[in-house]
Formats: C-alpha cells, sequence, structure tokens
C-alpha cells in the first residue's frame, strides 16, 4: 500500500522555488551565479513598517488572534478597497491568510468538489492548476499567445465554460507575463461571465500597485458590479510593500465564502503571525509615497531587460505593463546547440544550459504552462540585470 496520499501525488513542487533553490546551493559552493528566479522585490520593507512590528512586539501583541485576522488589519483592508478599487466590505467579507498562496488555497479546497474545472489563462503562476488538483478539481488551461500579450479573450473564456466550471482564476498583473488587463479588455471578460451565473471570479492583484506608463489597474468586482458576489478579490502586502517574507495575503469576497475559508484555516495554520499583522496594518495605513519611487526604477530595470533581451539571437521579448517580469520567447533557440554539445530542444533546455554555460538562473515557460518561453525576475539590482542579460546574449550568440 503506498504510503503518500494520492492527493499528494497529483501535485509538483513550485518550479520557481526549485530553481531558486539550484541557483543558492551553486552559490554556496563558489559558483558565479545570477538568480533571477525569484519574484521578490529587492527593495527592503520600509521603516515604518518595521517600527510598526517592533512597537507590537514590545506592547505584547505576541498572542493568537482571530483565526482570519485581527480587527484593526480587516478595518485597514476595508479602507484600501474602498479607495483604490471603489469597492464596499464589511469586515465579516474579509479573509487573511499567511501571505496570498493560503487565501488561494483555502477558497479552492472550501469550494472544489471532485470533478468541478476552474479556468486557468496560461501563462499562469505554477501554484493554481496544483491547488485545484489538490482540491480534487481539474486544471482547464487555456492558451494566450504572445500576439494577444498573453491575455485571455472573451470569445477564449466563452469557449472554456461548461456546466462543471466553478471557478476563472485571473491574474492581472500576470505572474510570469506581466500582462495587465485594461478595463475594456477586463469588460470583455466580464460580459461573458454576466452570462454564465454559475462560474466565479477569483482575481489575484497581488501586483496591483505595480503598473507602468500610465497603466489604470482595475479589478473584476469594479469593472462589473453584477459580479460582486461571486468574486473573490485577493491581493496583500508582498509585493508592493516589499513584505514577502512577513507573509501576510488577504481576500474580500461573500461571506458565506469568507466563512468557509475561515473554518477551513481554524483547522490547518490558525492566524497568521500577530506581528506581521500589525505591520500590515501600517503599510495599508501608512505612508504610500515609496511605492511610486520604486517603480520608476522597476520601469528603467523593465525597459533596460526588455532593449537588451531583443537584442539577443532568437529571443523575442514583450515589453509588459506591470510586475516585475519578462516572459521572452526562445523559440529562435530551440533546435540549436549548446556550448556543452547538448541539444536545445525544449525551453527548460535552454535554461539549463544557461545556467550550466553562463550562471544566469531563469525558469522554463513549462512550468507556467507555456513553452517555449521563460521568466526572468527584474526585481533585482541594475549593474546585476545589465551582467545577466550580458551573459543571456554572449550565450545565444554561442549557440550552433
Amino acid at each position: 500500500m503506498a504510503f503518500i496520499s494520492d492527493a499528494l501525488n497529483r501535485i509538483q513542487p513550485s518550479a520557481t522555488i526549485a530553481i531558486s533553490n539550484k541557483a543558492l546551493a551553486l552559490k554556496a559552493d563558489g559558483k558565479d551565479v545570477i538568480g533571477l528566479a525569484a519574484g521578490e522585490p529587492d527593495f527592503d520593507t520600509p521603516d515604518n513598517i518595521k517600527e510598526a512590528a517592533i512597537a507590537a512586539i514590545r506592547s505584547g501583541k505576541t498572542k493568537y488572534t482571530a483565526v482570519d485576522g485581527i480587527p484593526e488589519l480587516k478595518a485597514a483592508i476595508c479602507a484600501k478597497f474602498k479607495r483604490e478599487n471603489g469597492l464596499d466590505y464589511k469586515p465579516s467579507q474579509v479573509s487573511v491568510g499567511t501571505g496570498g498562496k493560503q487565501v488561494l488555497f483555502n477558497a479552492l479546497m472550501a469550494t472544489v468538489n471532485p470533478g468541478d474545472e476552474v479556468i486557468i489563462p496560461a501563462p499562469y503562476w505554477v501554484s493554481y492548476p496544483d491547488i485545484v488538483m489538490l482540491a480534487g478539481g481539474i486544471p482547464v488551461v487555456v492558451q494566450t499567445t504572445l500576439e494577444n500579450n498573453f491575455k485571455l479573450t472573451g470569445a477564449d473564456l466563452d469557449k472554456a465554460i461548461t456546466p462543471k466550471t466553478k471557478w476563472l482564476i485571473l491574474n492581472s498583473p500576470s505572474n510570469p507575463s506581466g500582462a495587465a488587463y485594461s478595463k475594456a479588455e477586463l469588460k470583455q471578460l466580464t460580459d461573458v461571465l454576466v452570462k454564465h451565473s454559475h462560474v466565479w471570479i477569483l482575481t489575484d492583484d497581488m501586483y496591483e500597485h505595480l503598473v507602468y506608463d500610465d497603466f489604470e489597474f482595475f479589478t473584476p468586482a469594479q469593472v462589473e458590479p453584477k459580479l460582486y458576489d461571486r468574486t473573490l478579490t485577493m491581493n496583500g502586502v508582498s509585493k508592493a510593500y516589499c513584505m514577502t517574507g512577513w507573509r501576510i495575503g488577504f481576500g474580500a469576497g461573500p461571506e458565506v465564502l469568507i466563512k468557509a475559508m475561515s473554518k477551513l484555516q481554524s483547522q490547518s495554520t490558525s492566524n497568521p503571525s500577530s506581528i506581521a499583522q500589525w505591520a500590515a496594518v501600517e503599510a495599508l495605513n501608512g505612508p504610500q509615497g515609496f511605492i511610486p519611487a520604486h517603480n520608476k526604477v522597476f520601469k528603467e530595470r523593465r525597459d533596460l531587460v526588455v532593449s537588451m533581451l531583443n537584442q539577443a539571437k532568437g529571443i523575442s521579448c514583450p515589453t509588459p505593463e506591470g510586475a516585475f517580469y519578462v516572459y521572452p520567447s526562445c523559440a529562435g533557440a530551440i533546435g540549436k546547440t549548446a556550448p556543452s554539445g547538448n541539444a536545445i530542444r525544449t525551453d527548460e533546455d535552454f535554461v539549463t544550459e544557461l545556467l550550466a554555460a553562463e550562471g544566469v538562473a531563469a525558469v522554463h515557460g513549462g512550468a507556467f504552462g507555456s513553452s517555449p518561453f521563460f521568466r526572468i525576475s527584474y526585481a533585482t539590482a541594475t549593474p546585476i540585470l545589465e551582467d545577466a542579460c550580458m551573459r543571456i546574449q554572449r550565450f545565444c550568440g554561442n549557440l550552433k
């Protein structure tokens, strides 16, 4: 009898974490490695947020809290949704989890039955399909195209919906492509969803504040109020507030869903760290001026990386609207031979040979459900990015 559960055997470890760990191990062995696999801002957590955490420790706010968030944080989240998205939520409609990943996990585990379908546009964040499969559901992957800037169209969404569809997961700006949906593009999707009243919408807005070139962010429940009662709007403090290690994510939606998520959390992790919650209160309520300052740097890095990658032989790199990733095509390298003598047949071969030859760690597109592409995070210092892009140009130039 197999010891490991069937449910666990349905899923794979996170590819992005695996590649980041490989790069760290090579660095520890003294190898000259540039890690561009992790989706993590290189900026430090702002001092006012750190001080709020220290104050929480000193004042003894170190005990258990309500399972899905302290009242002060729920109030700050409600204020954020009203201020930034024009959405009205009560604290009873808010769930705070240990990072955005737990919010997604709770929502899917609490609602998906065996055989339920969840529509996921590809390229997708690596964890979406695996969480669906863990819950016993069926990920219905809908491919987007480079020509359409990796965005789902209304027609493709309509075609993918069946009587078994439970959720659509939408991530804008996207990890891995950086693609962000304009209000008009979202309207095309919400018009379809209005017609299919059995489909719920899980919108992952984690990169909401990381947008460039005057792009204006919108979220589905804001664009189409008719979808408010079947939308979970998920966000968090990880990316914009440079708090990845603090592990605070949140979602807002109908009370029936939030209660179910809280029930699951009460039997798994219980509350997120009390100290991190108080830091998140300050993040949401405190000064926001560092976000545009960081974005100015991210935009400069994006433009540098897009320009340099488009000068690499066989690489085609679109300009993303948001997040801090580029998702270039390596189609021009497929079928060639690497300096090691190994043939490059897939995007996974491409990133494996790139790491071996030039010490640049990127994530292959297959991990995100779309090939032949690869993902690079430009959330790292500009001189390091320049060096990495020069290495990629050299590697591509040496392919035979």
